[in-house]
C-alpha cells in the first residue's frame, strides 16, 4: 500500500496534554502488544504494517510536528512537511507530488489518504487495502471509505450510496445534519464520511496540474504559500462525478475530545494519582511530578501537565475549546527528533529546562545571540562541541555557553541535562543553525 497520513491541526481539544507543538496524536495513552505505552501515530503505523508489512507510509504534516514524528517513529516513515498550513487539498497535493518526484512512486500506482487520529481495529486498514484494490480496477476516479453508522450522529458528514452493496457508486454527499435528518439518511443506507479515499496517482497529479501552475514537487514547495486554502472535499470530491464507496462495518471511533479518548485509553489512571472507591467512570492523566487525589468523582476527566490542569465533566469536555483559547501560556513540553525538552521554571530573565537526549542522538549545531546557557549533566555520558572544541560529558559536569557560541551535544548513552538559560530575550526565534564540519 501507498498511504498518505494527514497529521495536522493544533492541540486545543485535548488540552492541557496537547498544545500547538504536541497535537493529540502524539500523546501516549494507548498500549502496544507488549504493554508499552504508545501514541495514536505509533498505533496507526503499527496497525498499517501489521496488515501490510511492505506498506509505504508518508506523513503529511506541519513543521511544528516533524520533530515529534521523528521522535516517535524514527526513520520508519517518510515525512512531507508543509512550509505553512494551507488546508487539506494543498497538503495532499504536495504529498502526492512528493511521492512521485522524491520517492519514485509510479503514476499508475494507487494511493490512499487517511487521517492519523481514528481509534480503529486492523480491519480498518484491511478495508484501506480494498480501496486500493478497487482503484486498480479502474471503475471510478475516486474511491471512498464509508463507515456504517451506529447511531444518527450530528457530528459527521454523510455519503448517500446508490445501493447497499459493499462497493457502490456514490449518489450524493450531505453536510453534518441534525438528528432527525440523520435518521432519514440512515433509512437510505447512508454512511459516515471518514475522510478516507484512494485514487491513482496520475488522477490527482493531472487534476492538480489543471488547477495549479507547477512543474514538480520542489517547484510546488516553493509556491506553496501562494496556494488557495481549500479542503480536498471542496476542491476535488464535490466536483468529481465518478466516485464509488466501500462500506466499512468494523469498529471506528473519532477520539477528538476527552470524552471519547477516555473510552479507549489503556488505563483509567496514568501518572501519580489515586481515586477512592466512590469514584465512577473517571479517568486521570497526570504528567506532573506531584500526586492527584480524586474523591467522589463521577463521569469526569482530570488531566494535568506543565501547561495547565483540566477538571471536567466528560460531556462538557467537548465544549472546552473557546475557554482554552482564553488561556495563554508558553509550551512547557516538546518532543524533538533527538529526545524531549521540558520547561521546569520560567521567569523574567531566565528559564530552566530539562533536556533528555536518547543514546546515539544529537541536537543541531547552533547558537543564540541574546542568551547564555549553563548546562549541568545529571545522568549519562556524551560529548559537547563548543565553537569547534570537543569535550567529554559525564554526570556532574558543568559547561557555560556564552551568547553567540556555536554548540551542540551528542549522547553516548541516554543523557539528561539541566539547562539554565539566562538573558533578557529568551525565545524560540533566537537560534541559528550551522552545518557540522567534519
Amino acid at each position: 500500500m501507498n498511504i498518505i497520513l494527514l497529521s495536522g491541526g493544533s492541540g486545543k481539544r485535548l488540552w492541557p496534554l496537547s498544545n500547538d507543538v504536541r497535537s493529540k496524536q502524539f500523546i501516549k495513552l494507548f498500549k502496544d502488544n507488549d504493554g508499552n505505552y504508545e501514541s495514536m501515530v505509533q498505533r496507526v503505523y503499527r496497525q498499517i504494517t501489521e496488515v501490510d508489512p511492505s506498506a509505504k507510509v508518508t506523513i503529511a504534516t506541519s513543521k511544528s510536528q516533524a520533530s515529534a514524528i521523528h521522535n516517535q517513529l524514527g526513520d520508519k516513515v517518510s515525512i512531507c512537511v508543509e512550509p505553512c498550513r494551507r488546508d487539506t487539498f494543498p497538503a495532499i497535493l504536495l504529498a502526492a507530488a512528493y511521492l512521485h518526484d522524491e520517492i519514485g512512486v509510479s503514476v499508475d500506482d494507487a494511493v490512499a489518504v487517511c487521517p492519523v487520529d481514528p481509534y480503529v481495529e486492523n480491519s480498518y486498514y484491511e478495508c484501506v487495502e480494498k480501496l486500493e484494490a478497487t482503484v486498480k480496477q479502474g471503475t471510478a476516479n475516486l474511491t471512498l471509505m464509508g463507515i456504517e453508522p451506529t447511531y444518527p450522529s450530528e457530528k459527521y458528514g454523510y455519503i448517500i450510496p446508490e445501493s447497499d452493496e459493499e462497493v457502490s457508486n456514490v449518489k450524493e454527499f450531505k453536510e453534518k445534519p441534525d438528528t432527525e435528518t440523520a435518521k432519514e439518511y440512515l433509512k437510505q443506507k447512508a454512511l459516515w464520511n471518514a475522510g478516507v479515499f484512494a485514487f491513482k496517482l496520475s488522477y490527482l497529479l493531472d487534476k492538480a496540474h489543471s488547477m495549479v501552475d507547477f512543474t514538480d514537487y520542489r517547484d510546488l514547495y516553493f509556491k506553496y504559500e501562494t496556494l488557495t486554502k481549500i479542503s480536498f472535499d471542496y476542491a476535488v470530491v464535490e466536483k468529481e462525478p465518478s466516485i464509488q464507496v466501500v462500506r466499512y462495518s468494523g469498529s471506528w471511533k473519532d477520539v477528538g475530545t476527552w470524552n471519547m479518548m477516555a473510552e479507549v485509553m489503556a488505563d483509567d489512571i496514568k501518572g501519580k494519582a489515586v481515586m477512592d472507591e466512590t469514584c465512577e467512570n473517571t479517568q486521570i492523566v497526570n504528567e506532573l511530578n506531584i500526586p492527584i487525589l480524586a474523591m467522589g468523582c463521577k463521569d469526569m476527566v482530570i488531566a494535568a501537565s506543565g501547561d495547565g490542569i483540566l477538571v471536567s465533566d466528560k460531556e462538557r469536555s467537548g465544549y472546552m475549546k473557546p475557554f482554552v483559547e482564553k488561556i495563554s501560556t508558553d509550551v512547557m513540553f516538546a518532543e524533538k527528533s533527538w529526545g524531549t525538552y521540558t520547561v521546569m521554571d520560567a521567569q523574567q530573565g531566565s528559564m530552566t529546562v530539562k533536556v533528555s537526549i536518547r543514546a546515539g542522538e544529537h541536537m543541531s549545531y547552533h547558537s543564540h545571540d541574546y542568551r547564555e546557557e549553563v548546562w549541568t549533566v545529571v545522568s549519562g555520558r556524551g560529548k559537547a562541541t563548543v565553537d569547534g572544541m570537543e569535550q567529554i560529558l559525564r554526570t556532574g559536569d558543568v559547561i557555560t555557553i556564552a551568547a553567540g557560541c556555536k554548540h551542540m551535544v551528542e549522547a553516548e548513552t541516554d543523557l539528561d541535562i539541566i539547562e539554565v538559560q539566562i538573558g533578557e530575550a529568551i525565545n524560540v526565534d533566537d537560534k541559528k543553525k550551522y552545518e557540522i564540519k567534519k
